[in-house]
């Protein structure tokens, strides 16, 4: 028997080993277009970045080792121009000598790979433009980065390959920026789950333009200028091609193989013609899941497509395969990503029904140390709870969760084999419950109809077009809600609402959330329980909404290009660290929201005005907290970075400030503009009362924004005259018998007289025409006044949101104090 084998790297080569230890006596012809045969491209992008120190290192195999190994004939340089399938022949060339001959098979492989796409753009064969799909790429790129040590790399395309040149171009201390023109990186993933990549590559400092493509390269003066679609113009010394790549199909064409996308295979890697078989990326085959014609384009199906056909070439037709259900895994920076199946935008297309859910979970036991963030979804049936896909973002252990959901995956298995899948505990290495179980708990009382997930998006939509019949509910604590809540969302915090159910209506769709979804699925079932039945929660918490509706790009980070370069996230951070007055280390890793901010709080009083703290958090939701806090409080945020999952903090206290100063892209601290007016409104004496809203008045008059946080007795005013009847506790009820039912019932501060007092300063009020307290308050309000009702106080007080009126915000302190940051004027009544 006589194999030949067009092409030498991952498929062919894994082919050509296995035939051999099948058959002894075959002839074996391994024809290979490059230099070079079964080297690790995969570890390319590596060695660029000096991980891989050696260059030896990423050859498995030579010519000569294949040789005298497996007795197997490689011939390098070597392009099969055409095939003869009637003569089952080929025609070679060898591209050194410029030689032609034939060579006779009994059977052909076809492994040809994928070349790298190079669409029509003006200016794209600059010689400062590079690939990485070969040996000779990685020789040319590394061999530019060593010699000119570039300080600005624009890698167009943000897939696997692209964005591993980029972390290793970064490592190389190059400043990276990543242009994509879908909306996310890593096309794999649903956008919730790329909205974490795109958070860690701000938190690397690398820049990132999202839905836009390069129109245009320009060499100049020893750089070159990159003109985007949007017609952002961006200076670099160089640029790295990753855009995709296409299945080499041409010789197959050219034989007149039935191809696609593709060279369309059967289950036993068959052409459609006789004795011609294809493996590898060129490969086109039906996918498991979906049924459609897909390519794979990954190292380990490529592999075990070439056990299974070694094996049926030399035993006959005993193995079947079954297609790649695309598992796969990645380093992005710190970060590590993972999917396998199908992603829900794939079946969304495939108009095939799918449910989904998003979870969080650790590498290990939380109590633990070094345990880090990780964060699953599911996809699966709505009919029996098949699985479809998974996704998992984090840190460590995220490579065997996949393995887990991609093991049950690929048997047919259901949710219900993650809730009963046995895994290795102990608690360096994973929880009793491990995170792919929750994860299979979840999807089964989503699929049992115990809980009903929102996603991101839904609940997006419902918030953009103010659905007037949603309820929002922040079951957090009052310090995670003054941080940052969604609009119009009521907190309660989970410890009370089995004895806050009025403040809950039925007859609206409430949707519970928390940071990432425990709280709100337990109070969940406490609403169900209690009669609610339409109540879901918000998949994946606020940590995802969060992620997802914020700004994905990271642009402008770059702008002093040619005075020098804005520092990056890393270097930045090791630049405040050195150039501080003091830095007081404090670590919060191990604490969940609001731990780490209130440890922050803490800990910052032991400084002094201009001295500097560094915090260390695991929690990511750390990270977006303490800009938050920070606004807030009139700290400065010096730097903010992330490695290996911990969040690092460099806070500057405010008050007098010494040393230098170092900037952070994306934080806003609130600058006094002078235009805004807020008040506290504290008390509910009618004169006090009359003098706010005067103010305020005028203040709007005036073309200023105008607050009024309305607190304790003060909340009098803004109640309604005509309240629905609600249900409240003891105390409650005595607050409501002891204070005004509404502003119409207020007293004077003084000379009162038992009401005879407000009485004789209402008439003096309509005999000089000037208006009631009511009509001042509605002035105001269609004047644009904002008013917050203090949520602390309402709950102590026992005051209902149903009391309030309309416009009232329920709010925290938090509220007031953003808005009093950027006011001229605030005043305490």
């Amino acid at each position: 028997m006589t194999y030949l084998i067009v092409g030498g790297v991952a498929g062919g080569a894994a082919t050509a080993a296995r035939l051999r230890r099948n058959d002894e006596k075959a002839a074996i012809i391994i024809f290979e277009r490059g230099d070079y045969i079964s080297y690790a491209n995969c570890g390319l992008p590596y060695y660029l970045g000096g991980t891989i120190k050696e260059r030896g290192s990423l050859f498995v195999e030579t010519p000569e080792s294949f040789k005298k190994t497996l007795d197997v004939d490689v011939r390098i340089s070597s392009e099969v121009v055409d095939i003869d399938t009637e003569t089952k022949t080929v025609g070679v060339k060898d591209l050194k000598s410029g030689r032609e001959y034939r060579e006779s098979y009994d059977a052909l492989i076809l492994s040809p790979g994928a070349e790298p796409l190079r669409p029509p753009i003006p200016g794209i064969d600059s010689e400062r433009i590079f690939a990485l799909r070969n040996v000779p790429d990685v020789d040319r790129l590394k061999g530019f980065v060593d010699e000119n040590q570039p300080k600005r790399a624009v890698v167009v395309g943000a897939g696997f390959i692209g964005m591993e040149v980029a972390e290793n171009l970064y490592d190389r201390g190059v400043n990276v920026t990543i242009v994509e023109l879908a909306n996310q990186v890593m096309a794999p993933l649903d956008f919730e789950m790329a909205a974490q990549v795109h958070d860690h590559l701000k938190m690397k400092g690398v820049e990132l333009y999202l839905s836009d493509g390069v129109k245009e390269f320009a060499d100049r003066e020893g750089k070159m200028d990159i003109t985007l679609n949007s017609g952002t113009s961006i200076v670099a010394d160089m640029a790295v091609l990753s855009i995709g790549v296409r299945p080499e199909t041409s010789l197959a064409k050219k034989a007149g193989l039935e191809t696609g996308k593709g060279i369309l295979v059967n289950e036993y890697m068959e052409t459609s013609a006789k004795g011609v078989y294809a493996l590898g990326d060129a490969a086109e085959f039906r996918e498991p899941l979906t049924g459609a014609l897909g390519i794979t384009p990954l190292a380990g199906p490529a592999g075990k497509q070439a056990r299974i056909l070694a094996d049926n070439l030399v035993y006959g037709k005993k193995k079947r395969y079954k297609g790649a259900i695309g598992t796969s895994v990645a380093k992005i920076f710190d970060m590590t990503v993972a999917s396998t199946g199908a992603a829900r935008k794939v079946l969304d297309r495939e108009g095939i029904p799918a449910i989904s859910v998003v979870t969080h979970g650790h590498s290990h036991a939380g109590y633990y140390p070094g345990a880090t963030p990780m964060v699953l979804k599911l996809v699966f049936s709505p009919e029996d709870g098949k699985i479809y896909g998974g996704q998992i973002v984090g840190y460590s252990g995220v490579d065997k969760r996949i393995e887990m959901i991609a093991g049950v995956l690929r048997r047919g298995g259901t949710i219900e084999d993650l809730t009963e899948l046995e895994q290795a505990y102990a608690p360096p290495y994973s929880s009793s419950k491990d995170p792919v179980n929750i994860l299979g708990f979840t999807a089964e009382n989503v699929l049992l109809g115990r809980s009903n997930h929102t996603n991101w998006k839904e609940l997006h939509e419902l918030i953009e077009k103010k659905e007037p019949n949603l309820f929002l509910l922040d079951v957090r604590t009052p310090d995670e809600y003054n941080l940052g809540s969604l609009p119009e969302a009521v907190n309660i915090p989970k410890e009370e609402v089995r004895t806050s159910l009025d403040r809950i209506p039925k007859d609206k769709k409430v949707v519970v959330y928390c940071g990432v979804g425990l709280r709100a699925y337990l109070v969940e079932r406490i609403l169900k329980q209690n009669g609610y039945r339409d109540v879901s929660i918000l998949s994946g918490g606020m940590k995802i909404y969060k992620a997802a509706v914020a700004d994905q790009n990271n642009r402008d980070l770059f702008t002093q290009y040619e005075t020098g370069y804005a520092l990056s996230g890393e270097s930045a951070a090791k630049s405040v660290l050195s150039s501080a007055v003091t830095v007081l280390e404090v670590d919060a890793c191990g604490l969940q929201c609001p731990g780490p901010i209130l440890k922050l709080k803490t800990e910052i009083e032991k400084i002094k005005p201009g001295e500097r703290l560094l915090q260390k958090a695991s929690d990511p939701g750390f990270a977006r907290d303490v800009k938050s806090w920070c606004n807030m409080t009139g700290n400065k945020l010096v730097s903010l970075r992330e490695e290996k999952g911990i969040i690092e903090a460099v806070i500057q206290r405010s008050g007098e400030e010494s040393g230098s100063q170092a900037t952070l892209s994306g934080v806003h601290i609130a600058k006094n503009t002078g235009n805004e007016l807020t008040l506290i409104c504290f008390s509910d004496d009618m004169d006090k009362a009359l003098a706010s809203l005067v103010i305020a008045n005028g203040a709007l008059a005036s073309g200023k924004k105008v607050t009024i946080f309305y607190t304790f007795w003060g909340l009098s005013i803004i109640k309604k005259r005509n309240k629905p009847r609600v249900s409240k506790d003891f105390m409650g009820k005595m607050f409501g018998m002891m204070l005004p039912g509404h502003n119409g019932k207020l007293k004077l501060s003084k000379l009162n007289m038992g009401g005879i007092g407000a009485s004789m300063m209402k008439g003096i009020m309509k005999k000089q025409k000037i208006d009631t307290l009511e009509n001042m308050l509605q002035t105001a309000i269609d004047g644009g006044l904002r008013i917050i009702a203090c949520q602390m106080s309402m709950d102590v007080m026992g005051v209902k949101r149903e009391e309030l009126i309309d416009k009232a915000e329920i709010g925290g302190v938090a509220n007031y104090l953003e808005a009093a940051s950027s006011a001229g004027i605030n005043l305490f009544i």
